[in-house]
């Protein structure tokens, strides 16, 4: 079973712990974190764009010249996809882009997230984390202490607001709970900052 230093807020080591070699031991899948990645980026865009067909365009219902006889060449309409403020070949139209990734792809995608982070020595393991009012520059300071790099991912067990509070004016530090971690957030930050209660629910969960 792989194991982790667990740190104070202080930044001092104040014990080691075991994580679930099921969760965070796992060998590293690439593609599934691929495909769960894409579907995540897919699930979340707008499709909102719309570009105009040649239908769409105003005007165009005439004839430019006729067919024959004038040496060029013929055309139909003023609005075709060629011509300067035609339509748009294939243009874009509102849509959804989302589709479904079997559970148990989701679930593998989460372990090799997990076990990446071990693997890469970019998971903090804190004791607790706690602070007793929002304090940006309190938060900046555990960050400091706790060696974090400049983009970090803060996972708890439960809603804390004084921490939520203050991490969120921080530049690249986000927070997130244990129900609603997801893939793409934990590869997108460089420290996996998680506390102790939050690793033993993620083991619940996943395990």
């Amino acid at each position: 079973m792989p194991k982790v230093n667990v740190y104070n807020i202080l930044g001092e080591q104040v014990g080691e712990i075991e994580l679930n070699e099921d969760v965070f031991g796992i060998e590293v899948n690439q593609h599934v974190l691929y495909e769960v990645v894409k579907n995540q980026l897919a699930n979340s865009r707008q499709g909102t764009q719309s570009v105009k067909t040649r239908a769409e365009v105003r005007g165009g219902g005439r004839k430019p010249w006729r067919q024959k006889g004038t040496g060029r060449a013929r055309q139909g309409s003023i609005r075709a996809p060629h011509w300067v403020g035609g339509g748009v070949a294939f243009a874009p139209k509102p849509r959804d882009y989302g589709y479904r990734v079997p559970k148990k792809v989701k679930r593998l995608a989460m372990k090799s997230a997990l076990s990446s982070k071990v693997l890469n020595n970019e998971i903090i393991v804190l004791e607790e984390l706690n602070l007793e009012e929002p304090k940006t520059k309190e938060m900046a300071k555990i960050l400091e202490n706790i060696k974090a790099s400049k983009k970090a991912l803060i996972v708890m067990d439960k809603k804390n607001i004084n921490v939520i509070k203050s991490a969120r004016n921080i530049p690249n530090v986000e927070t997130t709970f244990v129900n609603t971690l997801n893939v793409y957030d934990i590869l997108k930050f460089d420290s996996f900052i998680i506390t102790k209660d939050a690793v033993r629910k993620v083991e619940e969960v996943f395990a």
